[in-house]
């Protein structure tokens, strides 16, 4: 019965293992995407172009705008968020 549980407890861990490296992997491409969009020799991100609203959640939380993560373009009146504060 002993041998059951640890058998159990390790196929466990392996599964989680597998499943938090594919998740690695892809926040491996993520920070490749975003240091694409990284203003050549400084290290900064290119903020020419960004509100001072996108500027501020950036700075304070880490949000970077839609349009800048290269999905699709953020409206200009900046409606795109729905709730929240």
């Amino acid at each position: 019965m002993k041998s059951y549980i640890t058998m159990g407890l390790i196929s466990v861990v392996l599964v989680l293992i597998v499943i938090q490296s594919f998740q690695i992997k892809s926040l491996k491409g993520d920070m490749t995407n975003i240091q694409g969009k990284l203003v050549q020799g400084s290290g900064a991100l290119d903020m020419s172009g960004w509100t001072e609203n996108e500027k501020m959640m950036y700075d304070h939380h880490g949000i970077l705008p839609t349009r800048a993560q290269g999905s699709a373009p953020a409206p200009s009146n900046g409606a795109a968020m729905v709730g929240g504060c």
